[in-house]
């Protein structure tokens, strides 16, 4: 089981996942709360990648007096054990139930019902 993350860790973990290196530093993570409107102190943002490290999202490789982070879970497989965890919570596993909700919900553009549509109708195998 993968471990819940905190908004703060996720805001976090979405800058390293959307970092187009293969490493992040320390300074890039920082520049970038700063853009999002979301300025981080210093020591708050060490406490709070050691935690990432902590729960197997990051490891820290130190270079000089900086470290730089790389991921260990993708965002593809957070994304799909938090979808799993919200299905077996909310809709007691179902995904019908999951699916059902959107639509009837009215929670989905046309485009998005569309391409939901589409990707039903191509089966697991399509793209």
């Amino acid at each position: 089981m993968i471990p819940q993350l905190s908004d703060a860790e996720l805001e976090i973990m979405k800058i390293v996942w959307a970092n187009p290196e293969d490493v992040t530093r320390f300074a890039y993570v920082q520049d970038a709360l700063a853009a999002r409107g979301r300025p981080c102190q210093k020591n708050t943002l060490i406490v709070l990648l050691t935690r990432l490290m902590g729960k197997g999202y990051l490891s820290a490789r130190k270079i000089g007096r900086r470290n730089e982070y790389t991921p260990l879970i993708s965002e593809t497989e957070y994304q799909t054990a938090q979808t799993r965890h919200f299905v077996n919570k909310i809709f007691e596993g179902s995904a019908k139930g999951l699916v059902s909700n959107l639509i009837q919900g009215d929670l989905l553009t046309d485009e998005e019902y569309q391409e939901l549509k589409q990707l039903l109708e191509g089966g697991r195998g399509a793209p």
